[in-house]
């Protein structure tokens, strides 16, 4: 089968976005039960022959970057416990017009895993962390040991990745170590990102909703916190592919960004698609709307076919606020919980 064509190809919606970035979940298990990615009694995993091959997942890729997509985020669930990972990076990073991978991760497998993640060709690690004190990272992660990631943390900064932090700010729960993320980007050369907690993957509506509701904070109370310090703030431009606001406090080694997707509309300039672990696509993270692509990918006309459906079905916006304010939204929020579609 041959992915090439004549001229390049560009991706865009119906709103005018171009899409250069896909995002791959390639398991849905981890080793950690995050209170906002799981629900408290557990999931029941796919079984192995339901979860994307490594095969699939570089055929997946090559479709894709002959559609114009440039950039790779592998996600999961946690993608270091994949036993191929190293295999699955290196066959990604041979494929041409592919020029960025990246890789979110809870940090639990870098010490192990930083070098030979490295040399295999990935560029770029997210580390998810919401708190620095051990028993509360233990009591967000049911179960986690912040000593291990931050091994890994220290190891990944040995090599010349460029490491951002992934911190969701939960209200009541890690809201009052945002200063301490702050410092920790003034001392540190890594961007620290402060994400909404979002309303995804309810398994009980009204409970789960009502939870959120009393956990969600905007993150802009980060300028506040600044300002009290006294800590003058600029804006920059940071290379990346994801949608925060960053900023930079005057000395600092690091930067922070914003990543609001409930209080403030980023939908406007998505560029990314997103892979579930069991091979559907999905053109917003929210939405219900999803199609299986994996029956097509050694048929690229069929792949492109069903790919450009998908994105002619992207909404305009999410309507996550909606659900924070109780209004009606106009489709049917996703059935799956964040460690199923990747973030």
């Amino acid at each position: 089968m041959t992915t090439k064509m004549t001229e390049p190809f560009v991706l865009t919606d119906r709103f005018g976005r171009v899409h250069d970035y896909i995002r791959i979940s390639i398991t849905d298990k981890c080793s950690l039960r995050c209170v906002y990615c799981m629900p408290e009694e557990g999931l029941e995993f796919f079984p192995d022959d339901k979860v994307l091959s490594k095969d699939e997942i570089i055929q997946l890729v090559k479709n894709f970057a002959a559609l114009g997509i440039k950039k790779v985020r592998l996600t999961g669930g946690e993608p270091l416990m994949r036993h191929d990972i190293l295999e699955l990076v290196e066959g990604i990073a041979s494929i041409s017009g592919i020029e960025d991978i990246a890789l979110t991760t809870n940090g639990l497998a870098l010490a192990r895993l930083s070098e030979k993640l490295w040399n295999a060709g990935l560029k770029r690690i997210n580390i998810s962390l919401d708190t620095f004190e051990a028993d509360k990272y233990r009591e967000i992660t049911r179960g986690g040991n912040i000593k291990q990631v931050l091994k890994g943390l220290e190891k990944a900064s040995q090599f010349p990745f460029k490491i951002k932090m992934n911190v969701v700010v939960i209200g009541g729960q890690n809201d009052n170590e945002i200063i301490d993320f702050l410092k920790y980007s003034i001392e540190h050369p890594v961007n620290v990102r402060f994400i909404e907690f979002m309303p995804i993957g309810h398994t009980n509506i009204e409970r789960d909703n009502e939870m959120w509701k009393h956990k969600y904070k905007g993150v802009e109370t980060v300028f506040d916190i600044c300002e009290t310090n006294g800590w003058d703030y600029k804006p920059i431009d940071f290379a990346g592919n994801g949608p925060s606001e960053n900023y930079q406090i005057s000395g600092a080694k690091g930067s922070f960004g914003l990543i609001h997707p409930v209080s403030c509309r980023f939908c406007e300039s998505c560029n990314r698609l997103r892979v579930t672990a069991d091979g559907y696509i999905k053109s917003c993270l929210y939405w219900d709307d999803e199609e299986s692509i994996r029956p097509y990918l050694n048929d690229f006309e069929a792949f492109k076919a069903k790919i450009l459906h998908s994105l002619d079905m992207k909404p305009e916006n999410h309507e996550m606020a909606l659900a924070e304010n109780e209004k009606s939204q106009f489709q049917k929020p996703t059935w799956r919980h964040m460690s199923q579609i990747g973030g």
